[in-house]
């Protein structure tokens, strides 16, 4: 029965959401903030129809999101299409690197001075806060492999890399929690910051750009360009580069987006950088793995060689199944936080949200030298959306697992449910304003 009522309630927030998206288009409102607060109206705080014990079910929460957060990293990974050449992706370095850092430092300053929480605690807190999302941020990131915008393009690979290169930070929490002293601060160094970040975008690199590339060169030598399941390819390419990082000790997350970047560039490769991304040159039908090759795809296919009708086809399958999982875990994912939101909110998030929210993550964009890469708007805007969320659900509960005293626990979900709720209602509800007011700069300038 209890499962049934989830069912019917998934069913009834994905309908409502169906039947009113042409209105939300035109509000200051996303999706996201919909979500949230239909799950608390159907949580214990309004209707009653769901609850939810978040200690009793944190291991398969921990899962759920984790696939939430790797498919959101792949799909992130994929629409990035810059060399790495190219200016902007110092804007994603200097946000995943110095700001995530500067922020850390600043929000765990900030909860144990203002709000007299131990070093460990403050710590953990303010690592499990650190990433952006790649998931609830759709609006402000990169939606078309064309876009080089570097408001865009930077809080896009923010979102991807540093919901990876956040985990040293977290497991330096549960550390200082456990040991005495710092003398763990060697081996930590050594084995979760020098070894797991590199070694997992190595990994991740080296395995979707090698996949991407053999997978193009046998579809056109066995002349099945439109023929070949691709999400089939898109979960077995997450999977893998997720179980070779893991497997020695690196970051599966940096490995997935990496893997999608990889693959990304052997679109590239196969096409040509200064072109139109494959996606947008020809497009699959629905059902144009059955179909006949001639008849599969839509597009002026008699100027394309046979390389860009296979990239094309894989690129347009792979958004299209990530797109469509990284919504419906969306979703579901922060209806559950409304569900649970009442019996956790915090009334300390107000404070610790307009912390981190209005000062330390502005201030920390706005220390960083950027020089000419972004005008003041730009790092206005930038230090505005640090959106939290999906991330910041998944290290709750990786933390959760890892056996915290109760009190801890029951303090890191607390804080970090509501500071999160936050983020998804007040960048939510500013996203459309100040996107507008940037576009009506650009055409100024």
């Amino acid at each position: 029965m209890i499962f049934t009522i989830w069912v019917a309630v998934l069913g009834a927030v994905l309908l409502t959401l169906a039947l009113t998206s042409s209105y939300l288009r035109w509000m200051p409102v996303t999706t996201s903030a919909m979500c949230l607060v239909l799950g608390v109206a159907i949580g214990p705080a309004g209707l009653g129809l769901l609850k939810l014990d978040i200690t009793e079910s944190s291991v398969w929460m921990e899962h759920l999101t984790e696939i939430a957060v790797v498919f959101s990293l792949f799909v992130s990974g994929l629409k990035l299409r810059l060399r790495f050449k190219n200016r902007a992706w110092r804007v994603a370095y200097g946000l995943a690197g110095p700001v995530m850092m500067l922020s850390i430092a600043g929000l765990c300053l900030a909860l144990h001075y203002l709000f007299g929480l131990g070093w460990g605690v403050s710590m953990l807190i303010a690592a499990i806060l650190a990433p952006t999302d790649p998931v609830l941020a759709a609006l402000v990131q990169v939606n078309d492999a064309r876009d080089d915008d570097r408001v865009r393009f930077g809080l896009s690979g923010e979102a991807g890399l540093n919901d990876g290169s956040a985990f040293p930070f977290v497991i330096l929490g549960l550390l200082m929690l456990r040991e005495d002293g710092i003398g763990f601060l060697g081996e930590w160094t050594l084995r979760h910051v020098l070894w797991a970040v590199p070694a997992g975008l190595l990994i991740g690199y080296w395995m979707g750009r090698g996949i991407g590339k053999l997978t193009l060169s046998m579809r056109i030598r066995n002349a099945d360009s439109t023929l070949s399941p691709n999400d089939y390819l898109a979960l077995a390419l997450i999977a893998l580069a997720y179980a070779a990082a893991v497997s020695v000790q690196a970051y599966g997350f940096l490995s997935v987006f990496a893997a999608g970047l990889g693959l990304r560039q052997a679109e590239v490769q196969s096409t040509d950088e200064d072109a139109l991304p494959a996606e947008h040159l020809v497009q699959p039908v629905v059902g144009h793995e059955a179909v006949d090759p001639r008849d599969a795809v839509l597009g002026d296919t008699q100027s394309l060689d046979d390389g860009q009708v296979a990239a094309g086809v894989m690129m347009s399958d792979m958004l299209a199944f990530g797109g469509l999982v990284e919504r419906a875990m969306e979703v579901f994912l922060v209806t559950l936080l409304g569900v649970v939101l009442a019996t956790h909110w915090d009334w300390r998030a107000l404070a610790i949200g307009a912390l981190l929210f209005a000062v330390i993550r502005p201030l920390s964009v706005l220390a960083m030298p950027w020089g000419r890469l972004l005008d003041r708007p730009q790092r206005l805007i930038i230090g505005w959306f640090g959106i939290r969320g999906i991330g910041s659900l998944f290290y709750l509960f990786f933390t959760l697992n890892q056996d915290l005293q109760p009190e801890v626990a029951q303090l890191c979900i607390n804080l970090t449910l509501s500071v999160v709720a936050l983020s998804i209602l007040v960048h939510g509800v500013s996203t459309q304003p100040i996107l507008s007011w940037y576009e009506r700069q650009k055409k100024a300038d």
